[in-house]
């Protein structure tokens, strides 16, 4: 060991670095004297090549540092630019493509800890030390080589609705054998509980059914319902799934019979239910699941209204989106009036975002303290499809809208509510401090309710509605999986849905390689941003796993044996099961314990470096040599002068 550290000190002045810094189209030369700062970074020991680049990120930007590493003239990069989280893929990318080893680039984050919250000469200063703190680093970085993990050819999916039906046909389709794992006894998800879905009036009925149809008839896909992951543990390549399946509940039992289905056929459609799959065994059991790699299709639940929210649960004439809807399926005559449980509808009041954009401070927290803020996408156009229906269907029955903003995002669904319009819909639009007030009706006419308003289209005119029924259009809210979060511990967004890794740059991956999202577990989509969601889910699995092993990023902790003595600090600091053990090995005539990192369970968190008493172990790309060189540049003035 010493050996290798003279060796490595005696080398460091042959090492040429390139320092390529970012104008970031501005974000970052507004703020950060960019040529200042490559002036100084090139005066620094080691430093062969400074250049800046208004794009780095842009084919010319790699290109250049393509260029400098092909023709001899560096051997080591720092690219100061935005968050590494954006771009440092697209670097350790750029430099394989000139055949050199991806893990000899640091990155210095200019934009975020820089220039979006400094200002003059203290952003130019900043920057410049960590630049100068890269290079230090970037001097004692040693080539490195992916972990190779073994992976089955195999995928589990959690969740038997669109999303995780979509990801399984996909992944069959590339050649990977699939488990379906779904809690309940139904596939199609709250798809099933749709009629007509927005914006061309498609049956829910022929999607869930065309795609159970591919599901059950593909002997690549293994289906369980009824069943729920009680049990995990492994890496990618490696998961093992403890999964115990359920005797059918009273309420299935009822739902079945609701709808005269008493011999649970194999693929037939129940209406606002699902797809049955086929009979599954009556008494509980429990097996064990290998598989490589895990697409979450958790999917949501629609809104439930506080009781007194907007008078549900406090008059029989409120309901919500979800009740019209399997009423208007329900129905089996036409008429000039819609009948809603044997009574004539005059008159219907549409209230957008129950449950979707609430404000802290104006609308109340659930019990659990949690608001939903966000919008939820899709319940403006799946309102506006229930007003066109009724105003067809039902001509008789007045439709007003009441509506903070029409969110109509996607294609053929602005058309949506041109036609409500011509189909003399009447929408009112109020502001989110004064939301619609729905009382009894105490006047002479015998609308059972009254729906009072402050109208922003006609300059805050005080507006009141007379109604015979009130309907709540329901937002989405992420279904309540906090047993898997718990032991895969997932990452959960402030909003409840779980939180990818990056919006853009990886929209399905979780920061636990091998776990992925697929559809509405993740935010509020329609069914054609499910689909995709989940085909890209699947795909990336595919691509994870087509040769058969896995490459994991070496940034992992490595023990030096001659340090240590097995004093099991590390293990018992270690944050991840297994990532760490204590193992007999020989060592001079004797059995003696010495820590073993599983190098693909591990995560590079440095937990077990802080507590090891004889500093025998250290984390690969962030070693403590690196650390303390890339200290004594930050605080040197030197590099500012």
């Amino acid at each position: 060991m010493t050996d290798d550290k003279n060796n490595k000190e005696t080398t460091l002045e042959k090492e040429k670095v390139g320092v390529y810094i970012c104008y970031c189209g501005g974000n970052i030369s507004d703020h950060v004297d960019v040529e200042i700062v490559r002036k100084k970074v090139k005066r620094i020991p080691g430093v062969v090549v400074a250049r800046t680049n208004m794009f780095i990120c842009s084919d010319s930007g790699q290109e250049m540092i393509i260029e400098d590493l092909n023709n001899g003239s560096i051997d080591r990069i720092v690219v100061a630019s935005c968050s590494p989280s954006l771009h440092e893929m697209t670097f350790r990318g750029a430099v394989s493509r000139a055949n050199m080893n991806p893990y000899l680039y640091e990155h210095a984050n200019i934009r975020e800890q820089v220039s979006w919250v400094h200002h003059g000469e203290a952003a130019t200063d900043k920057a410049t030390r960590l630049v100068a703190a890269a290079v230090a680093k970037a001097k004692l970085l040693k080539p490195l080589e992916p972990i190779q993990v073994k992976a089955l050819q195999h995928a589990t999916v959690i969740g038997g609705g669109v999303a995780g039906l979509r990801a399984a046909i996909d992944l069959s389709d590339r050649g990977f054998e699939v488990m379906l794992i779904e809690k309940s006894p139904f596939l199609g998800g709250q798809v099933a509980h749709l009629d007509q879905i927005a914006p061309f009036s498609e049956k829910a009925a022929d999607l869930i059914s065309s795609l159970s149809r591919l599901v059950l008839q593909d002997t690549s896909i293994k289906i369980h319902t009824r069943s729920m992951v009680e049990k995990f543990e492994g890496y990618i390549g490696n998961f093992k799934l403890g999964v115990k399946t359920y005797p059918q509940s009273v309420e299935d039992q009822e739902k079945l019979e609701r709808f005269d289905v008493s011999d649970n056929k194999r693929g037939e459609f129940i209406p606002f239910v699902g797809v049955c799959p086929g009979p599954e065994p009556s008494d509980t059991e429990a097996f064990t699941v290998e598989t490589s790699a895990i697409i979450l299709a958790t999917g949501f639940k629609s809104y439930t209204p506080r009781p007194g929210e907007y008078g549900y649960a406090e008059f029989e004439e409120v309901v919500t989106l979800p009740e019209l809807i399997q009423v208007l399926a329900e129905n089996e005559t036409n008429g000039n009036l819609l009948k809603v449980n044997g009574r004539e509808i005059r008159s219907v009041a549409l209230i957008h975002c129950a449950g979707s954009r609430q404000i802290p401070g104006i609308h109340p927290e659930d019990e659990s303290g949690n608001l939903n803020e966000y919008c939820s996408r899709t319940c403006c156009s799946a309102t506006l499809q229930t007003a066109n229906i009724i105003r067809k269907v039902y001509p008789g029955t007045r439709v007003f809208e009441f509506y903070r903003d029409i969110r109509t995002y996607g294609r053929g669904q602005e058309a949506l509510y041109e036609q409500a319009s011509r189909n003399k819909v009447v929408f009112l639009r109020f502001e989110a401090e004064n939301l619609p007030k729905i009382t009894r009706n105490g006047s002479s006419n015998d609308f059972p309710l009254r729906v009072k308003v402050r109208d922003v289209l006609t300059f805050g005119e005080e507006i009141e509605v007379p109604a015979d029924l009130v309907v709540l259009a329901t937002g989405m809210e992420p279904n309540n999986i906090s047993e898997l979060v718990e032991m895969m511990k997932l990452p959960v967004g402030a909003d409840r849905f779980l939180l990818e890794v990056h919006p853009k740059l990886r929209p399905v991956e979780l920061s636990l390689a091998g776990i992925l999202l697929a559809g509405t577990c993740q935010a509020p989509m329609d069914i054609g941003e499910t689909c995709n969601a989940a085909s890209s889910a699947a795909v990336k699995v595919a691509a994870l796993l087509a040769r058969g092993q896995v490459e994991l990023d070496p940034f992992i902790a490595e023990v030096d044996l001659e340090k240590c003595t097995g004093t099991g600090a590390c293990v018992e600091a270690c944050l991840y099961e297994g990532a760490l053990n204590l193992v007999a090995i020989g060592a001079d005539g004797q059995t003696v314990h010495r820590a073993q990192v599983n190098q693909a369970l591990c995560t590079g968190c440095g937990a077990c470096v802080a507590v090891c008493p004889d500093n025998a172990i250290d984390v690969n790309g962030w070693m403590l040599k690196q650390y303390e060189a890339m200290v004594d540049m930050i605080v040197s003035d030197e590099v500012t002068t």
